[in-house]
């Protein structure tokens, strides 16, 4: 196929919903991943005794238990220890990462980038940097990842989400406190063997020909800053004496728009990338959605029809981990056996922005 052909027929892969445009397959595989979760275990009954009510947490998002850093733990901390997880189950040593990206809404600072921070404390001398996406951070992370390696700028790309989640809700909220947990998971990407994808092949037909890679993808936003949000600790806001009085400094969500918004963006961008790579849900193996809320995932996978022994859940324990979220749901079904070599895995990240990204993964 020429050039300008394959050009015109990716641009008439534009998503369903027309709101965001599909990419390339990319030639990589996961060569790890690890995690790193806090010790420190806060249930639904610790909530209640701050004014929570345990069973509405339950009912209205299947949520038991989350993980809280303790006071000397920053995301930094969380990171590197699944980064040190990572490298250790993908046999790399630190100085091989040419490539270290963090996604994460709860840096350390607003400078040094916290993936500096990380890159530091492992010793590699790699290009770092910070992605905020919000929830979705991860899945742009990896597709940013993924475009060094394609491209043979990086060979170890390494890629972390993580986050301190329960330092940005307000104790005093019994509605958006339950919510959320801290934690960090991570990825190991490298190239894989270009001779192995024929590359006569039309650009709509090397997905089904790669042996592991990301066969299509989708990244989109839409700005709505209103339904989730921190007020103030910006540049915009500072933070003040009387900012902190109003608990500014805390998120603030529009949870009955968020989760219709979910809901809809999970369906629409999971259908457009599976359609790009010529494949539906009945082939899918393993479908890894933000861990946000039970009822939003299992609204999206009725909508599929797909049983939920294909799809992973981890916010029982865990809650809304941000960026962390599906990498640490990626860790978990690998450690469990869920994932095996070709396997095909649908990963949806959906957060604030809005943001969305989805990605059809070859493992």
């Amino acid at each position: 196929m020429a050039q300008e052909d394959k050009s015109n027929a990716r641009s008439a892969r534009s998503t369903q919903s027309g709101r965001s445009r599909l990419g390339p397959a990319l030639n990589m595989r996961v060569a790890g991943t690890g995690a790193y979760v806090p010790e420190h275990r806060v249930t639904n009954d610790d909530l209640a005794l701050v004014g929570c009510d345990s069973q509405w947490i339950v009912q209205r998002t299947g949520m038991r238990e989350r993980r809280r850093a303790d006071a000397s733990q920053a995301t930094s901390d969380l990171a590197y220890l699944a980064a040190i997880d990572c490298l250790s189950q993908s046999g790399i040593e630190a100085s091989d990462i040419d490539l270290l990206l963090v996604a994460t809404m709860t840096p350390d600072h607003f400078t040094p980038s916290t993936a500096c921070i990380v890159q530091q404390r492992l010793g590699c001398l790699a290009p770092a940097m910070d992605l905020n996406a919000a929830c979705s951070g991860f899945v742009y992370a990896m597709i940013t990842a993924a475009q060094f390696v394609q491209s043979g700028a990086a060979r170890n790309a390494l890629v972390i989400g993580s986050e301190v989640m329960t330092r940005t809700v307000n104790p005093s909220d019994p509605k958006t406190y339950p919510l959320f947990g801290d934690g960090a998971g991570a990825v190991l990407l490298q190239p894989c063997d270009p001779s192995e994808v024929d590359a006569s092949l039309p650009w709509e037909s090397v997905p089904k020909s790669m042996p592991s890679g990301i066969l299509s993808f989708t990244l989109g936003s839409e700005g709505s800053p209103g339904s989730l949000y921190i007020p103030a600790g910006g540049y915009r806001e500072p933070l003040n004496q009387a900012g902190l009085d109003e608990g500014r400094q805390y998120m603030r969500m529009d949870g009955r728009a968020v989760f219709k918004w979910a809901v809809r963006c999970v369906v629409d961008s999971c259908q457009d990338v599976l359609a790009a790579a010529g494949y539906t849900t009945d082939d899918v193996d393993l479908l890894v959605l933000h861990q946000a809320n039970l009822r939003i995932i299992e609204a999206a996978v009725h909508h599929f029809g797909m049983p939920m022994d294909r799809v992973v859940i981890n916010l029982d324990r865990y809650g809304n981990t941000s960026a962390a979220s599906i990498p640490l749901a990626l860790d978990e079904a690998h450690r469990s056996g869920r994932l095996a070599r070709g396997d095909l895995v649908l990963l949806c990240g959906f957060g604030a922005g809005m943001t969305w990204g989805a990605s059809l993964v070859r493992w």
